[in-house]
């Protein structure tokens, strides 16, 4: 039996675009979201067509997978894929997942550098929220997540155009919460701490970067790519209708230490 509660949680009948799903915590949070109830709408520059680990899990779960392969970082390309998708789907979640990272010191960090962790981490989520939210503001309502970073709040060490894309998305939730709260659409942010996915694995493997940073964290470990399903199914669910323009940090403590 369904109780009240748990039916807050239920996303079923509900279509869900996650981008950067191929792998990690996006993969991780649309197999959250299909769990719920939702069908999953799966965007990566690198994702199989058929047969992909995620369209596997989420099938099984007998939800949909409708996977679309687009380069995030090329305009024209993102373009394409919204003009796809609104063709064949309504977009009720939009999780703006997708992020790079390209580390180099700030005195040696190159145009191109700035420019693809620019166009991926902080001009797609833009472009993507503006596009599907323009849909969701003449229905009258939707979610829309980004993840966003620890370094949303900080300005770690050698990758400055990632800490000014994570800032700057920090506060482009806060933007889109203040014109759409009142018609409807929740947007808010997950901000995930220190977690073992391909990202993080430079610093895993630096013996005296890792120690540092495990030293700092109350829980005592990296993060997992599974500690962002319920953070993903809260901010997508009705149990979130009032929740706008947060940064929820998924961080093991990190930012109370």
């Amino acid at each position: 039996m369904v109780t009240n509660v748990q039916s807050y949680f239920d996303l079923s009948g509900k279509k869900a675009l996650v981008t950067g799903c191929n792998r990690g915590i996006g993969l991780a949070m649309a197999v959250a979201l299909a769990e719920a109830g939702a069908d999953i709408v799966g965007v990566s520059g690198s994702l199989e067509l058929s047969g992909s680990e995620v369209a596997n899990q989420v099938t099984a779960l007998e939800r949909k997978f409708y996977p679309y392969r687009a380069d995030l970082s090329d305009r024209n390309a993102l373009y394409d894929l919204i003009s796809r998708v609104k063709a064949d789907h309504q977009v009720d979640i939009l999780l703006n997942n997708a992020g790079t990272i390209l580390r180099k010191p700030a005195a040696e960090h190159p145009d191109e550098y700035w420019d693809k962790v620019m166009s991926v981490n902080l001009d797609s989520p833009f472009i993507l929220a503006r596009e599907f939210g323009k849909d969701m503001l003449e229905r009258g309502g939707g979610k829309i997540i980004f993840t966003c970073s620890l370094l949303s709040f900080q300005g770690g060490v050698t990758v400055p155009g990632y800490a000014a894309s994570k800032g700057a998305l920090a506060s482009l939730v806060k933007a889109l919460a203040n014109e759409w709260a009142s018609k409807g659409i929740n947007v808010n942010g997950i901000a995930p701490g220190y977690i073992s996915t391909d990202n993080t694995e430079a610093l895993r493997n630096d013996p005296v970067r890792s120690r540092s940073i495990l030293d700092r964290i109350p829980a005592a470990r990296w993060g997992e790519a599974d500690d962002f399903k319920g953070p993903a199914v809260f901010l997508a669910s009705k149990a979130a209708d009032y929740v706008h323009g947060t940064l929820l940090t998924v961080d093991g403590g990190w930012m109370g230490r």
